[in-house]
Formats: C-alpha cells, sequence, structure tokens
C-alpha cells in the first residue's frame, strides 16, 4: 500500500512539473535605482511566441528608443529527449528627467488569444552627480555605439544595405537631358521605406519620371559576386540651365531592416554536437533595426553650347524636334478670324520653349497664343508635343504676307544647330460688312467673333440755342479751331502710332509689361489643377508662374536663371531682403513639395497663395 501511495505522489509531481514547463511568463525588469539624467533599460521577456504587444504609458521618463524587439531560439537533447525554448523581449533605453519613486504599469501581450500582463515595477530616481551622470552616460554612449557599431558592422560590413545614386551623363551640354536614378540596394528584408530629405537639383529644370502611385518594381544585381534585390527609389530627368559645375545633393531615407543578431557559439566535446548546437538554423535569432541611409552626392560638369554657327534665334532648345505650322483659311474678308497653329514635337526640354517670335503685320489684330502640351514621361526621359495657337484678325483690306517662322535648336545626334522653318503664308483680305467698331471678340475661337450693332436708333430731343443777330460763325475762333483740330489729332496719331510700333518691336519691353499678366494666367490656371486634385500639372504651372514672371520681368532668359541671379536682380532693383527671401523660399518649397510623396491638397493651396502673394509683394515695390 504505502509503494502505491509513493508512485501515485511521483506521478502528481511529474505532471506538476509538466505544467510548470509550459507556463506562459510575461517578466518586466529593469533597475531598481537609478539617477537623474541616466540612461536605463526597461525589458519585457516572454518565453513564448506572442502577438499585440501594448507597452505601458512611461510618462515620467523620456524615450530615447523603443520599443525594439528580438527573438531567439535554442534546442537541448538530454538523454535522447529533444526540448525547444523560445524567448522574446521587448526593450526600452530610457531617461529618468527628474527624482522620485516612479511606477511603471504592467504591459500586455496576447499569447494563443490569452491576454497576459507583466510584473509592475518601481523605480526609485536619485539626485545624480556630474560625475556619476559623465561616467553614465559615456558608458551608456559606449553600450548604444557599440550597439550601433555592431550595427553599421552588420550593414556596412557586408553591405546589407545602401543607397546609390547614378546619372547617365556627368558631363552633359547645356540644356542636354540627363536622368538620375536613386537606387536601394538590400540583401536582408526592410519595410517602411521614408524620404526625409528629397534631393534638390540646383541650376536644373526637373521632371519626375517615376509614378508616385505605383508599387516599386524590383530586380536583381549582382555586385563582386553577390546578389542584392535594387528598387528605384527615384528616377528624375534633369536639363542644366546654366554651365559649370552643378551639385545634386544626396537623399536621405529611413527604413527598418531586420538584422540577424550575432551570438556566441556553443563549444562542447563532442565535434558532432558542436555542429548541431552552431548551426544557422536552430540559432537564428533576429531584430529589427531602425536605419538612416544617405545616398552619394554628384558633381554634374555642365559644357556650354559653342558658339559656332549659332542661330540668332536659338533660345536654349536641346535635343531631337520637328517644326510644323498650317493656318485655317488664307482668302477671307475683313473683321474674320484666322487660325495660325505652330507644333513643336520631339525629345528633350520641350516645357521650356518659348513662343515663336513671328512677324505679323500691322493691319492685323493678334490676340496672346493658346498653348497646350502633351508631355509623356518614360524612363527614357521627356519627349512630347507643344502647340502654339494664334488667333488673327485682319481689320483692313489688301494682301498680306506672314513671314517664315525659324526654329532653332541644337541637335545631340549631330552635335550642330538645326534650324527649322514654317512656310510663307499669303493671306487675301476682302473688304468686308460692318466696321471695327462693330465687332467683338474674347478667347481664340473664330465661334466666339459676335456682332453687337442694334437695329433701333433713339431719336434725341434737346432745346434750340438761340444766336445773335450779326454772330457769323466762319472767322470766329470757334471756326479756326475746329479747323486745325483735325491735323493736330492727325499728327498726335502718326507720333503715337509710331511708338506703338516701336513698343511691339521692342520684344523686351513688351515681355516686361506684360510679366504680370502672363502670371496671373498661369496661377489662374493652376488654381484650376488644384481645385481638380492634379498634382503635378499644379506645380508645373506655379514653377511656370514664378520662373517665367522673373525671365519676362528682369528680361534674363531662362537659361541663365539661377537662385542667383534672381537673388542679384532683385537687390539692382531696391528689393527688401525679406521679400527677396520669401521669394526665393517661395521657389524652393515649390521644388521640394513637387517631388515629395504624398503631399495633401492643403500644401498645394499653401504654395498657391504663397505664390500670388509675392508676386503681388515684388510688383509693389517695382512701381
Amino acid at each position: 500500500m504505502k509503494r502505491y501511495f509513493i508512485i501515485l505522489i511521483t506521478l502528481i509531481l511529474i505532471f506538476i512539473k509538466g505544467l510548470s514547463a509550459d507556463e506562459v511568463k510575461f517578466i518586466a525588469s529593469a533597475k531598481n535605482m537609478v539617477r537623474a539624467g541616466e540612461r536605463f533599460s526597461l525589458t519585457y521577456t516572454l518565453n513564448a511566441e506572442g502577438s499585440e504587444f501594448r507597452g505601458p504609458l512611461l510618462k515620467n521618463f523620456n524615450i530615447l528608443t523603443g520599443p525594439n524587439s528580438s527573438s531567439s531560439s535554442s534546442i537541448q537533447i538530454i538523454n535522447g529527449n529533444v526540448t525547444r525554448a523560445v524567448e522574446y523581449s521587448f526593450s526600452y533605453i530610457l531617461v529618468a528627467p527628474k527624482e522620485g519613486t516612479f511606477e511603471i504599469n504592467p504591459a500586455t501581450i496576447k499569447v494563443k488569444g490569452k491576454t497576459y500582463k507583466s510584473n509592475l515595477l518601481k523605480i526609485r530616481v536619485v539626485k545624480g552627480s556630474a560625475t556619476t551622470n559623465q561616467n553614465q552616460q559615456g558608458t551608456s554612449n559606449s553600450q548604444k555605439g557599440s550597439s550601433q557599431q555592431q550595427t553599421s558592422s552588420n550593414k556596412n560590413k557586408d553591405n546589407d544595405v545602401f543607397l546609390k545614386t547614378i546619372v547617365n551623363k556627368k558631363n552633359p551640354l547645356q540644356g542636354e537631358q540627363i536622368i538620375v536614378t536613386c537606387k536601394i540596394y538590400t540583401k536582408i528584408p526592410i519595410s517602411n521605406l521614408n524620404i526625409k530629405k528629397m534631393s534638390s537639383f540646383p541650376g536644373f529644370w526637373s521632371k519626375n519620371l517615376l509614378d508616385e502611385n505605383k508599387r516599386l518594381s524590383q530586380y536583381t544585381e549582382y555586385i563582386n559576386g553577390e546578389e542584392y534585390i535594387v528598387a528605384d527609389i527615384r528616377k528624375i530627368a534633369l536639363f542644366p540651365l546654366k554651365s559649370g559645375k552643378l551639385t545634386i545633393a544626396p537623399l536621405d531615407l529611413e527604413c527598418t531592416a531586420q538584422i540577424r543578431k550575432q551570438t556566441q557559439k556553443r563549444q562542447t566535446r563532442d565535434p558532432f554536437f558542436d555542429s548541431f548546437f552552431n548551426d544557422p538554423f536552430f540559432n537564428r535569432s533576429y531584430q529589427n533595426v531602425d536605419l538612416e541611409l544617405k545616398s552619394n552626392s554628384l558633381i554634374i560638369n555642365v559644357k556650354p553650347l559653342h558658339l559656332r554657327n549659332k542661330p540668332a534665334n536659338f533660345n536654349g532648345s536641346v535635343g531631337n524636334f520637328s517644326f510644323k505650322s498650317s493656318i485655317d483659311n488664307t482668302k477671307l474678308k475683313t473683321n474674320e478670324a484666322i487660325n495660325l497653329k505652330f507644333v513643336i514635337s520631339g525629345k528633350g526640354n520641350i516645357e521650356l520653349i518659348n513662343n515663336p517670335d513671328i512677324e505679323f503685320p500691322p493691319d492685323f489684330e493678334v490676340y496672346d497664343p493658346k498653348i497646350s502640351k502633351n508631355i509623356s514621361t518614360t524612363q527614357s526621359g521627356v519627349s512630347g508635343t507643344k502647340i502654339f495657337e494664334y488667333l488673327l484678325i485682319p481689320r483692313n483690306p489688301g494682301e498680306f504676307k506672314i513671314k517664315p517662322v525659324n526654329f532653332s535648336y541644337y541637335d545631340l545626334t549631330k552635335k550642330r544647330y538645326i534650324t527649322l522653318s514654317s512656310p510663307e503664308y499669303t493671306i487675301t483680305v476682302e473688304k468686308g460688312e460692318g466696321t471695327f467698331s462693330n465687332i467683338t471678340y474674347s478667347g481664340v475661337n473664330q465661334e466666339d467673333i459676335k456682332y453687337i450693332g442694334s437695329d433701333i436708333r433713339h431719336i434725341k430731343s434737346y432745346s434750340f440755342h438761340l444766336q445773335k443777330i450779326g454772330f457769323f460763325f466762319f472767322n470766329s475762333s470757334l471756326y479756326y479751331i475746329l479747323l486745325f483740330t483735325p491735323f493736330v489729332l492727325f499728327i498726335l496719331f502718326i507720333i503715337l502710332w509710331k511708338k506703338q510700333l516701336k513698343n511691339r518691336s521692342n520684344i523686351i519691353l513688351m515681355k516686361n509689361k506684360k510679366a504680370t499678366k502672363i502670371a496671373r494666367k498661369r496661377l489662374k490656371k493652376a488654381s484650376e489643377f488644384l481645385k481638380e486634385n492634379k498634382n503635378e500639372e499644379f506645380y508645373i504651372e506655379i514653377s511656370q508662374a514664378l520662373w517665367g514672371y522673373l525671365s519676362d520681368k528682369f528680361s534674363i532668359p531662362l537659361s541663365e536663371l539661377s537662385m542667383d541671379s534672381v537673388n542679384d536682380a532683385l537687390i539692382k532693383k531696391n528689393v527688401k531682403e525679406e521679400i527677396i527671401k520669401q521669394f526665393i523660399d517661395t521657389l524652393n518649397n515649390c521644388e521640394f513639395a513637387r517631388f515629395a510623396p504624398g503631399e495633401s491638397s492643403t500644401t498645394m493651396e499653401n504654395i498657391y497663395n504663397e505664390a500670388l502673394n509675392i508676386i503681388s509683394k515684388i510688383e509693389r515695390e517695382l512701381k
């Protein structure tokens, strides 16, 4: 009987031991006493696989890092029995800013659907001496530095993750298209990619070539015999606006990488067990590490275009283009409309092409051209079509000629300047019904032109004017005034007419006068894109409004525009320094927001208001 009782007790103890072996333990650990300003570690350890970890509210401590998760596993073989132990940990690095006794409430985690709580911790924070704080800080920094060195070693020694910026051509010509690509190379899993600081492109006109809404496409590359997964983070087409050495700043990126922890090898007396315990499969331990990556900067040596055989009308167009023109009618009557169209197509800096320089007959009423674009961006660069439509209305009969219009560009393939010309148009105008005074017009379409005459004229009634007997109008003062007034008016008309012709022939003056008007038109168009939430078109119109205003107002070619030339031009006009700084900040904000991913409509509206406000301020300063 006694023997059976002993056997029963032994079985119960074995059962209890088995239950305790499977018990889930979630333990919080930290130093009981720390000094004010000291860094210390708070760790939560779990002996099972859990999920949905929720740390406590650490309102009395400053969190430097955390929670950082890690895991480890081990296998033991005793008397033929194989046991596996798993340990998960969640750690914080904290700083105690003030003295006192503080409680750290339990953290929670779920294991197989059941919620477990850790133990409560009490930490006493005492006053720290300067020496102790410095030593402690030095020790903490040393430990942190050691940890960072280990992480950096894991990253840099094996080149697990890095950024690289490449350019397809480092010595382009001024205006030549180059493509800059920022790539991320990795051999380990990464996530949570976040661009912290965009690359800047001073001295360049830029165009994004990647669709922000699409997922990053991945491919593989081999470097020194090692395989990397590669993705293009950014791909930008750049057009240098000036010659010389231009710098492309690096791109800063944050990401989370899964890095294998270094573990010490276990040594036994049996070579078989040594290889078994030290096998990577059984000693896998990973931790998530936040990495800050920075790409390399690039220096682009931009060569100026040669001056040999440079056409007089060359305006900085570089690439490969075609030039066509068409007119809808060459025989018409006065006050009827003509549509004259010029189409420039090709690959290159097509968005920077200015209006064609056209010499119209003085008897034609000419309106600002309607400009439409169809720009396409691919991995190989920027191409498309730009159309200029002019509305012309002849006011007098006769035969008129529109001379050929020349378009010049630098051909990168042939390495020389090319000039393309439109045909000469002869327009026959017959006298039509109606006069200039009963024609109205709006827009650039012929159907917008209509007559506004009326059929009935009102009879005017007025009182009689009596004159004295013997008064004669002939030889009176009024007679001579009225006699010579037409001649004086005619002379004034000739003077004003010649002055007007001279002003119209002065392209720089006309651009200066119309600078504000054109800028406001572009801002109005940008406002429409803002309402339609078209980000790319909005930023292009805002950028062209600001740069185009500066080019027209201060007679600076677009190819010579830069932050320095803008600053110098505004200083010469005695514009206040704060307004100059605000204008340059607006340009920088526009360029940054243009390529920053995920920009909100609020940012777009702020940039629109800044652009409208700064142009108005500069106009007031220049008056």
